[in-house]
């Protein structure tokens, strides 16, 4: 009866930490053989067997029948042996078997027992969490914030407790104890403090999975998701394809009104995401990428995986974006390296990189002669040239070859700089220009100043064409939607006032 009582109180508290019963079985075992370990300091001759469904706790002790006894617990005299069971005939030497009933061991062994019992309990609980959390990696969670510190913030689901470290979350959100949050499973780690699940929220599979969630036609396989750059918090860029040309995947990414991307925004703390379609044509792929930003000229090498892209001067900081996290995120998920030039500045390096060697100043002519016969006889020669072709040009050494792309070097940047002031100066005359006119000097005649105010006007409507030129259409870009949390409330506001 009371290894039924004992044996329940057990189940009771195997239940409550999800232990199943025939683990609870093994840790029993384990435990009386502890305390018995603990009684006798001997259980090698000792065997535990427990009966979960019967109730029964049966301990057996091995013992060898001896006429001299120098060991208590490993041995036992005959006659011991004759009491215990007078119905058997023993000899020296045999093995007899003796019976131990659990309640021998008294309260003394009680805190003992609780105290092993609770160690095997978590340590049981540990490795259920480990088998689990190993199996779902790359899946979404959601968890509550248990404890936020400076580098780690604590997620508990269950009896499980996560670490989202500081280069996992989304920087711009502040976490508070009590918050629901979703993060994907990065990655399970064994230690001596039992499994450490990691957990992301800056991770690209976590864009991906949410992705899943809210696009049918990605998880049923339809739409394809090629690639992703983000920059958590700011900005992301996703490449998509669908394998049924029935289907738009830009349009089914985005759903009806935005309802899908904007449930995908706001869970990412408002960060613009880029869908592009996918092209097997590397230059419209390109310039999907560096929407919404539109190249006027693309120069692609797709050996290298090298492209130059140009955009009007005054488009060139839109382009590569604040920080430059769109022209980053265009060159990741591309996979090819992007320059950004704005065209007249790259009109400008071109042309330096057209001046001949002999031309530069400062640069030896004899070595320029000696570069010429080899076929390198302008700057980008030089620049684009191997170093050991020219290396194996005769009396051409390391130090002769870094002097010279010193000398080009200063050439292209000192041409920057003279242009830089010529511009500078230019707006300052401009600028003593309205400061003599706001002091009173002489003003032209009435006819003067209508001419002049009528030619000013001219240049003005001219440079205001300048700047806005009609954009030719262009479908390379239709495909890349670029979505935040505040697209649709912009656009009802621009209807309402244009209503007014």
């Amino acid at each position: 009866m009371i290894n039924r009582a004992l044996i329940d109180v057990f189940s009771e508290i195997a239940r409550e930490k999800n232990v199943e019963r025939s683990e609870l079985g093994s840790i029993l075992e384990q435990l009386f053989l502890y305390i018995i370990e603990k009684d006798r300091g001997e259980n090698t001759n000792c065997s535990v067997i427990v009966n979960i469904d019967k109730g029964e706790i049966e301990i057996y002790a091995e013992k060898i029948i001896v006429d001299k006894l120098d060991d208590p617990v490993l041995e036992i005299l005959l006659e011991d042996a004759q009491k215990e069971m007078p119905d058997e005939e023993f000899e020296i030497g045999d093995v007899f078997v003796e019976i131990i009933d659990p309640r021998i061991f008294g309260r003394r062994m009680i805190n003992t027992a609780k105290q092993f019992f609770s160690q095997r309990i978590q340590d049981v609980e540990k490795h259920y969490i480990y088998e689990d959390y190993s199996q779902r990696i790359g899946e979404i969670v959601i968890g509550v914030v248990h404890q936020v510190q400076r580098d780690n913030i604590f997620i508990n689901i269950e009896q499980a407790e996560l670490r989202m470290p500081k280069s996992e979350q989304i920087q711009s959100e502040r976490y508070r104890r009590g918050d629901t949050v979703r993060t994907v499973v990065k990655s399970v780690e064994v230690t001596p403090r039992g499994p450490e699940i990691i957990v992301s929220r800056s991770d690209n599979h976590f864009l991906f999975k949410l992705f899943e969630m809210e696009v049918p036609e990605i998880d049923d396989g339809i739409i394809e998701i090629l690639a992703i750059a983000r920059h958590p918090g700011n900005r992301a860029k996703i490449i998509v394809k669908s394998l049924d040309r029935r289907i738009d995947p830009v349009g089914a990414c985005v759903g009806m009104r935005g309802s899908r991307i904007q449930a995908i925004v706001r869970e990412l703390n408002n960060e613009k995401i880029d869908i592009i379609n996918h092209s097997e044509q590397s230059e419209i792929l390109i310039s999907r990428a560096l929407s919404p930003a539109k190249p006027i000229d693309l120069y692609i090498d797709d050996d290298r995986e090298y492209c130059v892209a140009l955009f009007n001067d005054n488009e060139l900081e839109f382009a590569i974006g604040k920080g430059g996290i769109n022209i980053k995120l265009a060159s990741r998920v591309t996979g090819f390296k992007i320059d950004a030039f704005g065209k007249n500045e790259y009109e400008r390096q071109e042309k330096n990189k057209a001046t001949s060697l002999a031309e530069v100043p400062d640069f030896d002519k004899k070595i320029a002669k000696l570069l010429a016969d080899n076929n390198v006889s302008v700057v980008s020669d030089l620049l684009n040239a191997d170093e050991e072709q020219l290396l194996a040009i005769d009396g051409f050494d390391n130090e002769t070859l870094e002097t010279c792309f010193n000398v080009v070097q200063d050439f292209i940047e000192r041409v920057e700089e003279e242009e830089e002031e010529d511009k500078i100066d230019i707006d300052e005359i401009l600028a003593d220009a309205g400061d003599l006119e706001s002091e009173g000097i002489e003003q032209p005649e009435a006819g003067e100043n209508e001419s002049i105010t009528e030619e000013k006007s001219k240049d003005n409507v001219k440079e205001l064409s300048d700047e806005n030129p009609e954009e030719p259409e262009d479908n390379t870009n239709e495909s890349a939607v670029s979505i935040d949390d505040n697209s649709n409330e912009d656009s009802e506001e621009k209807m309402e006032e244009n209503e007014s």
